[in-house]
């Protein structure tokens, strides 16, 4: 197997150096607030499986840039919001080097530096989808 150039491990660590990283505790206080929106990238199954933030926005990771880019055929307008926009993965390295990226692009963002692994330990709300008859 080759080597890689730089490791995943070294690109969150280097995306979490120039990002804003938002602790568990200070995300769930800015739950409410109307000025946030939190943006979940985790895919769809995790949604199910662990539940989700109540209130968050789903934007799965793969059409993450191409929905905010006004430019993009798939933008999506909750991105033209003038908020403060907050997104999470399960542990934090998917939404490091989204934001990171979109920072790269312009966007303002920051990221919930645990991800969604410790939302509930700190007494985060979820919800969970309701279950569907297919």
């Amino acid at each position: 197997m080759p080597e890689l150039k730089t490791p995943v491990a070294e690109m969150v660590k280097q995306a979490r150096a120039r990002i804003e990283e938002i602790e568990t505790p200070d995300a769930i206080a800015m739950l409410n607030d109307p000025g946030v929106v939190i943006v979940d990238i985790r895919d769809v199954r995790e949604r199910q499986r662990s539940g989700f933030i109540p209130g968050s926005f789903h934007c799965p990771r793969g059409m993450l840039e191409f929905w905010v880019d006004p430019q993009s055929p798939y933008y999506k307008d909750v991105f033209g919001q003038d908020k403060t926009f907050v997104f999470h993965c399960a542990s934090g390295w998917r939404s490091a080097l989204s934001v990171a990226t979109l920072q790269d692009m312009g966007f303002k963002a920051a990221h919930l530096k645990e991800g969604f692994s410790t939302w509930e330990k700190h007494g985060g709300p979820v919800e969970f989808p309701e279950a569907r008859d297919d």
